[in-house]
């Protein structure tokens, strides 16, 4: 388990597999409008993301399934599924605003194998010494529960 993300966003291995994914957590999930500072470019940034990996994987069933679910159960996500927005995980950044610890500023950079591009892992940063490392020190250290989806 990852403990950071388990406790910043929530312990995807607790979640029943057709779950664990950050596109129905951001749509479905009340509590991570709360968490993303700007959940808005947030959401946009997972369609515009999933719209190129359905590109890269024409007739995937798990990712049209997924397209169909989100489009049936968020008037949001299908909005801005119309848009056609594509957009590729290289690097940015985001903010969230965490219940017990406030504010926490991420870096993040995607990481691609070189023999398969589809895979990739997302390393996420902070910056030494500042309060958002303070933050996710003591998210870490103290004995929290790993975030649960509020559905």
């Amino acid at each position: 388990m990852n403990r950071a993300a388990a406790v910043l966003l929530t312990d995807f291995g607790a979640l029943p597999p057709h779950e664990r994914n950050l596109t129905r957590l951001v749509f479905l999930d009340e509590g991570m409008r709360d968490l993303y500072e700007d959940w808005p470019a947030k959401a946009a940034d997972v369609v515009a993301y999933l719209r190129l990996d359905a590109a890269r994987n024409p007739g995937d069933p798990a990712v049209t399934a997924l397209i169909d679910d989100m489009c049936r159960d968020s008037a949001e996500f299908a909005e801005l599924w119309r848009r056609h927005d594509i957009k590729d995980k290289t690097h940015g950044r985001y903010v969230y605003r965490h219940p017990m610890v406030g504010r926490i500023d991420l870096g993040y950079e995607t990481l691609r194998l070189p023999d398969d591009p589809d895979q990739g892992l997302v390393a996420h940063t902070v910056e030494r010494g500042s309060p958002s490392e303070v933050a996710l020190r003591l998210l870490t250290s103290i004995d929290a529960p790993a975030a649960t989806t509020r559905r």
